[in-house]
């Protein structure tokens, strides 16, 4: 089976299932895109990867798992999404110490979040991505075409360089740093990113 290259399109808020949250995945070589639910802490453990500077002042708990993966010299070469079963997806980090190569099986949502740190490409098979695969319509008059679409209904799907920042307009920058500084100490990472993207803005 052939694999398929994904990148991270954006993460979305589930309308339906509270606290949960949608990591939106994009192939490489095409439009579709893979919708995967994941819970709150992953989410905001993957928005903090991507937020490059954002830096959480203790390591969470995929930062430990880098941390101690350096230490042992131990490499997360890919991620491999291989199996979607009843609506949830399988995944296995392919990892490699001294020449040696091990599987391991992992969550969807940890194996992304330790791709990210580990710079590590993130690939799904074809069969997976003909069977889950979405096309998202950016334009807000065809969002109607995607109803029978897997989670779409569900979703309100915003790219993270999209994300909702008009509660932070109306704030003047000492404000925003005001914010950003309580939405870090508060470890709400997602937050803190919003009002990061605010003050580049300025």
């Amino acid at each position: 089976m052939s694999l398929v290259r994904l990148n991270i399109k954006g993460i979305s808020y589930s309308q339906t299932q509270n606290g949960a949250y949608a990591l939106i995945l994009n192939e490489v070589d095409g439009d579709r895109k893979l919708p995967i639910v994941i819970g709150a802490f992953e989410a905001q453990s993957i928005a903090i990867a991507l937020e490059k500077e954002i830096r959480p002042p203790r390591p969470l708990t995929h930062d430990l798992f880098k941390n101690f993966a350096d230490r042992f010299d131990i490499v997360v070469k890919q991620v491999i999404i291989h199996k979607l079963v009843d609506g949830v997806f399988y995944s296995s980090l392919i990892c490699e110490r001294d020449k040696i190569e091990e599987i391991i099986d992992a969550r969807t949502s940890d194996a992304i979040a330790l791709a990210l740190r580990f710079k590590a490409p993130i690939f799904t098979y074809k069969n997976i991505l003909d069977k889950a695969g979405i096309y998202l319509k950016v334009n807000p008059k065809k969002e109607n075409e995607d109803q029978d679409s897997i989670l779409v209904d569900d979703l309100v799907v915003e790219e993270i360089e999209a994300s909702i920042q008009d509660n932070y307009m109306d704030k003047s920058l000492e404000e925003l740093n005001t914010l950003l500084d309580e939405a870090v100490k508060n470890e709400d990472y997602e937050k803190a990113a919003k009002i990061r993207d605010e003050i580049s803005k300025r």
